[in-house]
């Protein structure tokens, strides 16, 4: 029997008997179900949302049909929820269990500029976890929904910019602002949730939203999210078994920010811009969390940002296979007490409560990323607002800072090759003393180092790393400052004859530097600082084009130190 045989139905077998018997029209037979009353089409189950009202003109506002077609479908036990091709004009909408709400090519669900039309989800909680504070508005939301699909390969356009106000204090054009804007996308508590092959346009606020759920897919998404502030693509609160893939995220704020208690989360063949981080961990539990085979392009906030308080741990997390097209950051670790802003000044320092544990951080690894890391971001080209950069912002490195109480411990860069913009300064090389906390957003100002700089770590390795100059620069590449258990293989770095040294180190013990390449002349490779460095070991490698190999101050002791070969 060929396959198309073998696909017809009991019921078309039985007409195809009658048809020999000259007893049936062929056209009848094969003709496609008519649709049931309300809209679906008996047979499969599909409910388009035109039989139930809509117009798709794009004026008249769609809402009430596109609910009717949810619920209908959600009666029936689930199904597939069409939206045909067409400009649909909406509110926000509750979709449900086992609903499959297709939008086909040329179909556009558009959020409505008037405030008024959207409303709370009042299942979704806004107090008893500080997570859940920012809203619980959608556009399109669901609660407590099992086997939910949204699929493309049409668009949602939330028109975000209606929710943006003029000016500072003023009402938006939709009349509604601050937490109370609508997100594309709000999920919680979902089960099996799948997204996918879509086009997500100008949230008022968030695009895609995802708060306590657990195996939740997106796929083949594109999200344009700058018309408005906290414009994040993805937000996750406390999810498990989630996975990202083949998607593409120009944003404003975080691409990719999670919250709570993340646990088995997988990011792959992305491709990110944003004013701020890509990748934002902040409080609770973080770990099982890997990302591949992405791209950062015009990052200009950080790439990669971990901020964890007191009682907050990080455990297992793998970055690989990135490319930095044109970023700042590019990868910060802050670890310890929330540090607090006040009205834009330095954050001022923060305290764990009492019986707090202290925050860990273990078990994190950076291999296989290339790029530029730039100090002279230019505006987004597609950004709408006016904005600057801080001085913290362009004069950044990657960065592990940690309280002294915290553990921050088994963090490796395997194979990391950067260019950074240079131009730093004597006197940002003079820094000695950072805040205790940095904070998320270099409140710090100017690092001391222009590649890589960790304070109150442990168990930290290096291998196959090079940093290079797009032009001078007088801060060192390389700050180690109270670290234990340091390995260095294969670093080949640029220094600048007019800097004080290529790595400078303070309370460093137990440190090896094996076949370290320096790429450019130095008054000094390494200057130890300070009574409390011991066994530091520099074996092998190129330091020729330095001055001095070593150099001690502050009360360091040359038998801290050893050259070998």
């Amino acid at each position: 029997m060929n396959s198309a045989a073998s696909s017809l139905s009991r019921r078309q077998w039985l007409g195809l008997a009658a048809l020999g018997a000259g007893l049936a029209d062929p056209q009848r037979i094969f003709a496609a179900p008519a649709p049931a009353p309300g809209g679906a089409s008996a047979d499969a189950r599909v409910y388009d949302i035109r039989g139930f009202g809509a117009s798709g003109d794009g004026k008249t506002l769609d809402t009430a049909a596109l609910q009717a077609a949810v619920d209908a479908c959600s009666r029936a036990g689930g199904g597939v929820v069409l939206v045909p091709a067409g400009t649909f004009l909406i509110g926000t909408v509750e979709l449900r269990s086992f609903v499959t709400l297709r939008l086909e090519p040329g179909a556009r669900l558009l959020g409505s500029a008037d405030g008024r039309q959207y409303r709370a989800a009042d299942a979704i909680p806004l107090h008893g976890d500080s997570t859940l504070e920012d809203g619980n508005c959608g556009l399109l939301f669901a609660v407590e929904a099992v086997n939910l699909t949204i699929e493309g390969p049409g668009t949602i356009d939330g028109q975000g910019l209606q929710f943006h106000p003029p000016t500072r204090g003023a009402l938006p054009p939709s009349g509604r602002g601050g937490n109370d804007r609508p997100y594309h996308l709000l999920f919680y508590r979902c089960r099996n949730l799948r997204v996918r092959d879509l086009e997500l346009y100008e949230s008022a606020y968030h695009s895609v939203r995802v708060v306590q759920c657990t195996r939740a897919y997106f796929d083949g998404l594109y999200i344009h999210n700058r018309v408005n502030y906290n414009n994040d693509g993805f937000h996750f609160i406390s999810c498990e078994h989630v996975a990202v893939s083949n998607c593409t995220v120009w944003s404003q704020d975080d691409a990719c920010a999670l919250f709570g208690s993340c646990r088995f989360v997988t990011v792959t063949n992305c491709a990110f811009s944003t004013r701020w981080s890509v990748f934002r961990f902040g409080g609770g539990t973080a770990e099982n969390v890997a990302v591949s085979n992405c791209i950062f392009h015009q990052v200009f906030g950080c790439p990669i940002k971990l901020h964890c308080g007191p009682g907050s741990r990080f455990e297992r997390l793998s970055f690989s296979d990135l490319v930095l097209s044109e970023v700042t950051g590019p990868i910060n670790f802050s670890v310890g007490p929330y540090a607090h802003r006040r009205g834009g000044a330095a954050p001022a320092p923060g305290r764990a409560r009492p019986g707090e544990p202290p925050p860990i951080v273990r078990d994190v690894s950076f291999s296989h990323i290339h790029g530029t890391v730039t100090t002279d971001p230019p505006p987004l080209p597609d950004y709408p607002f006016a904005g600057g950069y801080g001085a913290g912002e362009k004069a950044s490195c990657i960065a592990i800072n940690a309280a002294p109480d915290a553990v921050v411990e088994r963090i490796a860069f395997d194979d990391v090759h950067l260019v950074f913009g240079g131009g730093g300064t004597a006197e940002q090389a003079a820094r000695r003393e950072l805040p205790l906390i940095f904070g998320e957003y270099f409140d710090t100002g100017p690092m001391p180092a222009y590649a890589f700089y960790a304070r109150n770590a442990r168990g930290l390795t290096l291998s196959n790393v090079r940093f290079e100059l797009a032009k001078p620069d007088l801060r060192p590449a390389l700050v180690l400052d109270r670290v234990e258990d340091v390995a260095v293989n294969g670093l080949s770095v640029q220094g600048d004859p007019g800097a004080e040294s290529v790595a400078r180190f303070t309370a460093v013990r137990q440190a090896l530097l094996s076949a370290v390449r320096l790429l450019r002349p130095a008054a000094v490779f390494l200057q130890l600082e300070g009574p409390d460095n011991a066994g530091v070991t520099v074996d092998g490698g190129d330091l020729s084009p330095a001055a001095a190999p070593l150099a001690c101050r502050a009360g360091a002791q040359p038998s801290a130190a050893r050259l070998r070969g």
